[in-house]
């Protein structure tokens, strides 16, 4: 695998507040629009802020199911929340936390629970996105 990649995204402005997101190596396009809680914002569209937590939450998944199988953890069902704070700081809108919820099925609670806690934790180490960017991360696990 080599060292460097790089993702392609490409963005068509629609109307108004909207407009289309694309890559030229994905077959899906996602409508984006600036959120309500702004001036023309629009409600029910993916807004930048979105896909900022979309974009940690996608990478924490990716990253816990390769730790988990390298660490042949077994469970039965994972998913996960992240909630980004935007906040006005010094004149700027900042997302300045992001609090990750995984939230894991194992098949063997009693057997697999500190391996379990020690691959979501090392999954959050490991993230390229939250490791990329200036937003303070933290996790809450949630086992079953």
């Amino acid at each position: 695998m080599a060292n460097v990649h790089y993702y392609e995204v490409n963005l068509q402005w629609k109307e108004g507040r909207k407009g289309l997101l694309s890559s030229p190596v994905l077959n899906n396009t996602i409508e984006c629009a600036t959120p309500p809680e702004f001036p023309l914002g629009v409600p029910g569209i993916w807004s930048p802020e979105h896909l900022y937590a979309a974009s940690i939450n996608s990478c924490y998944m990716a990253t816990f199911l390769a730790v988990a199988e390298n660490y042949k953890l077994p469970f039965t069902d994972f998913n996960c929340k992240t909630v980004c704070k935007l906040e006005l700081k010094d004149g700027k809108f900042l997302i300045t936390e992001a609090l990750i919820s995984p939230e894991l099925t194992l098949q063997n609670p009693v057997d697999d629970k500190e391996k379990a806690i020690k691959v979501l934790e090392k999954s959050k180490a490991a993230c390229l996105v939250t490791n990329s960017l200036k937003t303070e991360t933290s996790i809450h696990i949630n086992l079953k």
